[in-house]
This record gives C-alpha cells, sequence and structure tokens, in this order.
C-alpha cells in the first residue's frame, strides 16, 4: 500500500496503512465501546434478576453459571506478601550469601521456587545498584585526587 508524499500514513483512497493510526494517543482513559454502553443500559436495572438466575442455573449443574458464579464468590489469586528475615545486602559481595538463604527457603517449603526466584532477581537488581553506587563513589574519589594532584604539580587544566 503506497502511502502519500505528504507522510500522512494515509494511502491513495484515503484510508489509514497499516501501522499508522489518525489517533496516535487513542481513545481518552476510561473510555467505553459503544456497544459496550449500549449493553449497560439494556441491563441497567436487571442486575437482582440475572444474578438470581445465575445462581438459580449454577445450582441446577450447569457448569458454565456455576463457574461464572465462583469466580465471582472467590477473589482470583494475588501474590501473597513474604516476611522474610532476609540477611542485609549492603554489597554486591553479600549476594552468594543471600542467594543461599533463598535457596534454603524454597528447598524448605518456606517460599516456592517461582517466589525464591522473583526474590532473586530482586536481589540481584539490588545489587547492581549497590555495585554501581560503589564504582560512582571510586570514581569520584579518583577524579578528586588526580585534581589534587594536579593542583598541587603546579599545572593547570587548559
Amino acid at each position: 500500500m503506497d502511502t502519500d508524499p505528504a507522510n500522512t500514513g494515509r494511502d491513495q483512497g484515503g484510508r489509514f496503512a497499516p501501522g499508522w493510526s489518525g489517533n496516535p494517543a487513542g481513545p481518552p482513559k476510561g473510555t467505553s465501546h459503544r456497544a459496550t454502553r449500549a449493553a449497560q443500559a439494556l441491563l441497567n436495572g436487571e442486575a437482582e434478576v440475572l444474578t438470581r438466575k445465575a445462581v438459580d442455573l449454577a445450582l441446577a449443574g450447569d457448569v458454565t453459571a456455576l463457574r461464572l458464579c465462583i469466580e465471582r464468590l472467590v477473589p482470583p489469586c494475588r501474590e501473597a506478601r513474604v516476611h522474610l528475615p532476609v540477611p542485609a545486602l549492603e554489597s554486591a559481595a553479600d549476594l552468594p550469601r543471600i542467594l543461599a538463604f533463598l535457596l534454603a527457603l524454597a528447598a524448605g517449603g518456606a517460599v516456592t521456587p517461582g517466589e525464591a526466584e522473583k526474590l532473586a532477581r530482586l536481589t540481584g537488581e539490588y545489587a547492581k545498584a549497590v555495585e554501581l553506587a560503589e564504582i560512582e563513589e571510586r570514581l569520584r574519589r579518583l577524579e578528586e585526587a588526580a585534581a589534587n594532584r594536579g593542583s598541587t604539580d603546579g599545572r593547570q587544566d587548559a
């Protein structure tokens, strides 16, 4: 599909070419589709009757209605908060000790292997941040020392 020379993303027929949008920002947040609004208008005031019908169907053995009711009664499983006495991580040298701790927790069943993996990944990201801060501090000290040597040698920066 050829787009026009003005590079508006439209083809010769005036339609947008694949990959182009007439509204790149999309609809405003919270905007519902016309069909959704129409369905909500039709169902307005019928929630109690429809709910009762779904429950009756579920109790009568309708598997789909039963699944619908159960999904509404039991909230989806979310991640639980983890309260663990994780050793302090102050430098990258602490990482092996903490990873061994997480491995022992997973092996002992205190956390799932997936939870241990997520915690290990988070620990690794923290270790990278600590390491970066240490490197920046060492670089700052080296630059400071070099500047002090340069001023005591009688040399001046150009």
